[in-house]
């Protein structure tokens, strides 16, 4: 199996889709000729000219307009959010048009789109770009929300993004661009939504994560590994639909969780993932669900700041011990 970045896997499989379909298309700002913010649009727009990768003005809600009304008459759109917090400016189309459209056109349109982009903190970008939203859109019916944290996952499931009759939100966080790993050779693999991955097996503890965290779970579980205490990492990856089934299994195994999300801690994502271990599975918990999350505070652009704002491993690490009592 090649070994590509997770830029790399996401390009290679954005190729692969564009080729696979010809109702596939690219489209956002500087993604043509300047490439991609972050380079991910390297080389497409000389490959497959500008009937296929559309480049655009500064308007977010004219981009995602577009886009749905393109996935409306059978197209399906890729969208690059120059960063996902730029979303916010097109949160009108993308909530009370793409994820509604179906719905209230009983069942007669459907809105197969892929809003992609980075989304958290990158290094030094500051408070209005390094939003982590991905709790906002998964708290609107009609829109699916996947936030993978590895090439093989960013590979597979921008494919099953693509190719799901839904808007498919898909964030890919900044930190991520350029780790390492395999990917298949098979240009059909797919990685399904709703189904979370155990990237490493234990006993004592659930450390449950998504996108960068759960790369800092995996940093936590070593560390824990070296004090005697065996814990399972839950790497969420889809958010909607969430796979409830394998977190649950995992805690009522373990009987201790922690929860380790970058979105700020107050509301994000992962407050929802530990309400529904409370709810399923409190006879099964030894001690309350920890949660770690970025501070409730704007994104500071100090480097040194920047870092005291977002969970690391001695974060989760205190907390995970606190979690063991």
């Amino acid at each position: 199996m090649p070994t590509l970045t997770y830029r790399e896997a996401l390009r290679q499989s954005i190729v692969e889709e564009i080729e696979r379909d010809e109702d596939v298309f690219l489209i956002g700002e500087d993604i043509g000729r300047y490439q991609g913010t972050f380079r991910v649009t390297q080389g497409l727009f000389e490959r497959f000219k500008q009937k296929r990768v559309l480049d655009t003005p500064i308007s977010e809600p004219g981009i995602v307009g577009i886009a749905t009304g393109a996935a409306m008459m059978g197209l399906r759109p890729i969208v690059e959010m120059m960063t996902m917090s730029f979303s916010i400016l097109a949160l009108d189309q993308i909530i009370n048009h793409a994820a509604k459209v179906h719905y209230m056109s009983g069942g007669q349109f459907s809105v197969p789109m892929v809003i992609r982009g980075p989304g958290g903190a990158a290094n030094q970008l500051s408070a209005q770009h390094s939003h982590s939203l991905e709790g906002w859109y998964a708290h609107v019916p009609g829109l699916k929300v996947v936030a993978p944290s590895t090439p093989a996952d960013v590979y597979g499931m921008l494919k099953t993004s693509v190719r799901d009759d839904n808007p498919v939100i898909f964030t890919e966080n900044p930190g991520l661009y350029g780790i390492k790993g395999e990917i298949p050779e098979d240009t059909n693999y797919l990685v399904p939504f709703g189904q979370a991955a155990v990237r490493h097996e234990g006993t004592d503890i659930s450390l449950i994560g998504y996108s960068r965290m759960a790369h800092v779970c995996m940093e936590v579980a070593e560390a824990l590994d070296q004090e005697g205490v065996s814990a399972e990492v839950i790497d969420v990856r889809s958010l909607v639909p969430l796979d409830t089934e394998t977190i649950f299994g995992s805690v009522r195994k373990t009987h201790r969780a922690v929860v380790v999300y970058e979105d700020w801690r107050n509301g994000g994502y992962g407050a929802e993932i530990v309400a529904r271990i409370q709810e399923s599975c409190f006879d099964d918990l030894d001690a309350p669900v920890g949660r770690v999350g970025g501070l409730n505070v704007p994104m500071p652009y100090a480097r040194n700041l920047e870092l005291l704002c977002i969970p690391n491993k001695d974060d989760a690490l205190a907390v995970a011990r606190a979690t063991l009592g």
